[in-house]
């Protein structure tokens, strides 16, 4: 525990609050910061710090989390060293009992976001994040060598990962990682790396419970640092409304235990803000170089974070075009920041960039011809507004056009924005769906608000109100590209949703009255007691919608499920797991490969080559210890030349919420993983009668199958629409097939239950299959069958099913497409008679 606080430290507070202290860029002005704000700003400037010097280290190839700490002590000693007693403040603000209130902010907010996802498994955003911090942590680098993707010999590349000729890589490695060049084995994930880096200084700092809690921490930074913001703005009251307000946000609390790069643009976006208003509008020199680093990070952890850099530096912009100067301690570390990701973006993860690169390339004239003219405008509007009659023009009128357009655009939004031409509906509805996150009425009060803070403090701090417009005007009006569910929609997250809960908090303000009449002072007490209300009515809309999801932890206790079968594998033993057209088994491979680090290799289709499949097969056999395979149902692998033996199943279930979509989610659903693994072995003869029951160990005999059941006559599975048998050892002998099937009680509203068998595109019958178990008999033409005799690779006959729906007819809680349930397949000989 001692070693963890110490590391915490070191990492998070100790290298800030030492430069925080340095005798430089008018300290004094830092002294009159409030205690709590200047605590605040030791973890900022220490997490900066921090993650720039990780992220630099695993550029260059050479991170461990022990060099960041040894670096950061470093720091901290020759600060000590140079500066000695001048570190101490001479009159500082003393801590008062105010500093108590965001303490207690963010420990709440702490034991809220508790326990945390366990989101390791591959498939989507999180869990390419999560494994992409554990292989920098393990491997010291942004693009590391995977050695198992480097040794496969080259003509069995296709296998696994066909070259993508139209593509700035290779091929995938995993879905997210791409592997860039085969020989090296050199493989990128798909994001920026900022966040990984992050959830590798989690893993140093205390294994995959670091890793889940990067997320927590950045999303208490987050909350905090709109206190502060709010709490310039609008004084405290403000600030532990905004803050509180956010904190309990249904979609704040899910995304603070769910690994995302959003928290960590929140903390650094808000705490950016705060740091420009600081610099430009307080006139601190000490923060102008902090808003430029915190504003250039901001794209290392997300691309599209790089506009709320540039709105936020709209703030001062505007300022110097009403007469104010340029500070170059801002302009020049955020131009060389900037370059730098521009360096990055196109190189180390040249993958990820193809799409901006394409949206360039589509606008280089508007670019080109923009970006002049804007440049113009600036100048020329500043040479308008030299005279100062036209500088209080600009000072009266700026906020409130800027909020006219803005309330124009919301009611225009929400009330009249249709569907029509090339507007898609989950454009026009974008901003609507906003209202499953702050409920309708809630934002009517923070229009109210924006548009008193607006009216009465906009040159206070106009970069925070500059990119909270535009980046709502970004995403509520063309940014939702596709149709997304509730726990999709989270780019509003970083700047939206805390500019919201600030507009809230300023509505909510407490009416000044020193020194007023006793009637005016009754007046504003009335007043308040119904903001009061009014602020409680807001708080318990938030902290109810999250009644749902306190106690859930997604994907909980999927860790321990696969550490166990990651303990049956050795480190010289290969995992070849079946297509993510298959099944889902795939997302499991990749924390087996890139956390447990068994060698694993994911199949590209269900059906590979077999020939080639086998010749890869006797390869693998010679490479390493033993060959395995992961399967749940959907491959077709098996062969003469191509053997395998049981050795055990798998079969767990994981809480995962529903995601509707465009809908709003109710409840908590169980994701299931099932399936076999098999061990491969030398080719065995086929025996004369061929069988199996389905629903045991039968994940290399059927495809499209649903998942493996069992009731009390045994085990059986449902086919769905279109189902297929993979069989060996059809000849013109054995090509007699025997499925035992039942129709599953099926409702009668579903219409009768049939079923036709095809060897190819030849019809080997229709039966209507009836609720008792029966064997239907469906024999193979003998010139297809000596055809199938003389392949290498397994028969495939395909099933197709009349379906139903159980929660379209009965209101099940099962969404399926079935058709009949076969429970048994049995390739016999033809009798001799035939």
């Amino acid at each position: 525990m001692i070693q963890l606080i110490g590391t915490l430290l070191l990492f998070g507070y100790l290298p800030g609050a030492a430069m925080l202290r340095i005798p430089v860029a008018d300290r004094y002005r830092r002294e009159r910061l409030s205690a709590d704000e200047r605590a605040f700003w030791g973890i900022v400037l220490s997490a900066a710090w921090s993650l720039s010097l990780a992220f630099a280290l695993a550029l260059l190839h050479v991170y461990t989390s022990q060099r960041v700490l040894a670096a950061n002590a470093v720091v901290v000693l020759a600060i000590a060293s140079v500066w000695r007693r001048r570190l101490r403040y001479d009159r500082p603000t003393p801590p008062t009992r105010g500093a108590l209130v965001p303490l207690a902010i963010g420990v709440g907010a702490l034991w809220l976001y508790q326990p945390p996802s366990e989101y390791i498994i591959g498939g989507k955003d999180p869990g390419v994040y999560v494994n992409a911090g554990v292989q920098i942590a393990q491997g010291g680098s942004l693009v590391f060598r995977d050695g198992t993707a480097a040794g496969l010999p080259v003509p069995m590349r296709p296998l696994f990962f066909p070259q993508h000729m139209d593509q700035p890589y290779y091929s995938p490695r995993f879905m997210g990682f791409f592997l860039l060049d085969p020989d090296a084995g050199t493989v990128v994930d798909q994001f920026p790396h900022l966040y990984p880096v992050a959830i590798a200084l989690g893993y140093g700092a205390s294994g995959l419970l670091g890793v889940r809690e990067a997320s927590v921490f950045a999303a208490v930074a987050g909350v905090l640092a709109l206190y502060f913001l709010a709490s310039r703005l609008g004084g405290r009251l403000v600030g532990a409304a905004a803050a509180s307000l956010m904190a309990i946000n249904i979609i704040e609390v899910w995304y603070a235990r769910y690994p995302n790069s959003e928290m960590l643009t929140q903390a650094l976006g808000v705490a950016a803000l705060l740091a420009v208003a600081r610099a430009h509008v307080d006139e601190d020199p000490f923060f102008a170089p902090v808003a430029a680093v915190l504003l250039g990070l901001l794209p290392f952890a997300r691309f599209d974070a790089i506009l709320i850099a540039g709105l936020a530096a709209t703030g001062p912009l505007l300022q110097w075009i009403g007469g104010d100067r340029i500070r170059w301690r801002f302009l020049i570390p955020l131009t060389a920041l900037l370059a730098a990701f521009a360096a990055y973006f196109l190189t180390v993860v040249a993958p990820y960039a193809k799409l901006p690169r394409m949206w360039f390339s589509l606008h280089q004239m508007a670019v080109f011809v923009g970006l002049p003219t804007l440049t113009l405008a600036v100048f020329g509007a500043r040479w308008l507004l030299a005279r100062q009659a036209s500088h209080r023009v600009l000072l009266y009128w700026t906020p409130r056009v800027l909020l006219a357009a803005t309330l124009a655009m919301a009611c225009y939004a929400w009330f009249l924005r249709h569907p029509a031409g090339a507007l898609a509906p989950h454009d026009a509805y974008a901003f609507r769906a906003f209202g499953w996150y702050v409920d309708p009425r809630i934002l009517v009060l923070a229009a109210i608000g924006l548009s008193i803070a607006m009216t009465t403090r906009f040159w206070r701090d106009p970069s925070t109100f500059i990119a909270f417009i535009g980046i709502s005007t970004f995403v509520f009006y063309r940014l939702r590209i596709v149709p997304e569910h509730f726990w999709a929609a989270r780019r509003f997250v970083p700047i939206i949703l805390p500019g919201v809960c600030l507009a809230i908090a300023c509505a909510l303000a407490p009416t000044a009255t020193r020194g007023a009449s006793a009637t005016r002072r009754l007046a504003g007490s009335a007043r308040d007691l119904v903001r009061l209300i009014l602020f409680a009515l807001a708080a318990w809309s938030f902290w109810s919608a999250t009644s749902a999801i306190r106690t859930h932890v997604e994907f909980g206790g999927i860790e321990g499920k696969i550490d166990r079968i990651a303990s049956r594998f050795g480190s010289q033993d290969l995992l070849v797991v079946e297509s993510r057209n298959a099944s889902d088994v795939h997302v499991i491979a990749l924390p087996l490969a890139y956390i447990w680090g068994k060698p694993a290799l994911v199949l590209n289709t269900p059906k590979p080559d077999p020939l080639l499949f086998a010749e890869f097969i006797r390869w693998a056999r010679q490479r390493y210890q033993t060959v395995y395979f992961l399967g749940g149902g959907g491959t077709d692998l098996l062969s003469r030349d191509v053997s395998v033996e049981p050795v055990g199943s798998e079969r767990f279930q994981v809480p995962e919420y529903e995601s509707l979509m465009n809908a709003y989610p109710t409840h908590v659903r169980r994701k299931e993983f099932d399936f076999g693994i098999y061990r491969f072995v030398d080719p065995q003869p086929l025996p004369d009668g061929i069988a199996f029951d389905v629903g045991t160990m039968d994940d290399l005999q059927v495809v499209r199958f649903n998942a493996k059941e069992r009731d009390r006559r045994g085990t059986f599975r449902w086919t769905r629409g279109q189902s297929y048998l993979s069989l060996l050892g059809v000849d013109e002998a054995r090509r007699e097939l025997v499925l035992w099937m039942n129709n599953g009680n099926r409702p009668p509203a579903a219409g009768p239950a049939t079923l036709e068998a095809f060897f190819g595109e030849t019809s080997l019958g229709k039966v209507t299959v009836g609720l008792a178990d029966q064997a239907y008999v469906f024999d193979i033409p003998q010139p297809l069958a000596a055809q199938a005799a003389r392949n290498i690779g397994a028969a495939t006959v395909r099933l197709i099913s009349s379906t139903f729906n159980p929660r379209a007819l009965t209101g099940a809680d099962d969404d399926r497409e079935l058709g009949v349930k076969v429970d048994r397949v049995e390739l016999r000989r033809v009798p001799a008679a035939r």
